[in-house]
């Protein structure tokens, strides 16, 4: 059962500036690209990221009073996270995002991928202008950590030698790193304490890879209008995720599906039905959720405080997406 409690309600100020911002930091002077970007910024989204951002810049600055390059630092990160599914989106040959078409199937991919590019760079500038050279650093390598991620992703597809550990990996460079980095830059905006910064990096690294299992366990187990996207799709495409490489463990037959990649148009279906038929949901699950304990167990380190207490309850509302 979904918690009631809402963890936003102390920055919805802050977010709706940044709502207002992230429009109006995009300024293509090419119509297209501007199009082509402000497609999926309307089309809205949880603001997952800001959210946790901002909650950190409250929790570590003085007084709980979010800095300004703090408020720009969850709008960078909403930008880097845009470009990213504008280029996920071309390599999933994706159709729907959010349940509107992609930019790739409104445009074309050359466009797609331009468009993430040019938000790319835009984040990339408006990071130098905060200033602050070792959370430009950090933040930075996230880009770099996405090609990483795709690239792993991409060599292993139909791969049945893919062990946990790696798509643990894989899920840190493609989900993780940017929450991981962000929550580690905002703190460094506001406090010269690198032991609760480096904390912050761990709360994120783990929030995040367990929101990348769940969303693969969602994958496998919820509708394309809940999920506003085609479902199934990482499989179709031979991504080898949690609940899948649990069940092959349990299931011969899986492998050999697998092996032969789809060769009939039921096999997708008769996968789905033995994965669910297995214990890999429950492992899955139980894999997101030593994660999301172990990032409970880095908010600690923080001073108590409302914005602590709504780090806590958004990391619950994370494994509450399951249900």
């Amino acid at each position: 059962m979904m918690i009631a409690y809402n963890f936003t309600s102390n920055i919805q100020k802050e977010l709706h500036t940044l709502e207002q911002n992230i429009k109006n930091l995009v300024t293509a002077q090419n119509p297209i690209l501007y199009a082509a970007a402000e497609h999926l910024f309307k089309a809205g989204g949880k603001r997952l990221r800001p959210s946790i951002v901002l909650l950190v810049a409250k929790a570590t600055a003085k007084e709980g009073k979010i800095l300004a390059s703090q408020k720009r630092l969850a709008e960078i990160t909403e930008i880097i996270h845009t470009a990213s599914l504008l280029h996920d989106d071309v390599v999933d040959n994706c159709s729907t995002r959010r349940g509107i078409k992609t930019v790739n199937n409104q445009f074309n991919n050359r466009v797609a991928i331009l468009a993430g590019d040019f938000l790319f760079a835009q984040s990339s500038w408006y990071l130098a202008n905060l200033k602050q050279v070792e959370v430009v650093k950090i933040i930075s390598k996230v880009i770099t950590d996405f090609a990483e991620g795709e690239v792993r992703q991409s060599i292993n597809l139909f791969n049945l030698n893919v062990t946990i550990n790696e798509y643990i990996e894989k899920s840190f460079y493609k989900t993780a790193s940017l929450i991981a980095a962000s929550c580690q830059g905002a703190a460094m905006l506001a406090i010269n304490n690198s032991k609760i910064a480096c904390k912050l990096h761990l709360y994120g690294k783990h929030l995040g890879v367990a929101f990348q299992i769940i969303d693969d366990i969602l994958d496998i187990t919820s509708s394309a209008i809940i999920l506003g996207k085609p479902g199934e799709a990482d499989l179709k495409n031979g991504n080898l995720t949690a609940p899948c490489l649990f069940a092959i463990a349990e299931n011969i037959k899986i492998k050999q599906i697998i092996e032969e990649e789809f060769s009939t148009l039921s096999d997708i279906d008769t996968v789905i039905l033995m994965i669910k038929q297995s214990y890999s949901i429950l492992k899955s699950q139980d894999l997101a959720r030593e994660h999301l304990q172990a990032a409970l167990n880095c908010l600690k380190y923080l001073d108590n405080s409302e914005s602590k207490k709504d780090l806590e309850y958004l990391t619950e509302y994370i494994i509450d997406r399951l249900y």
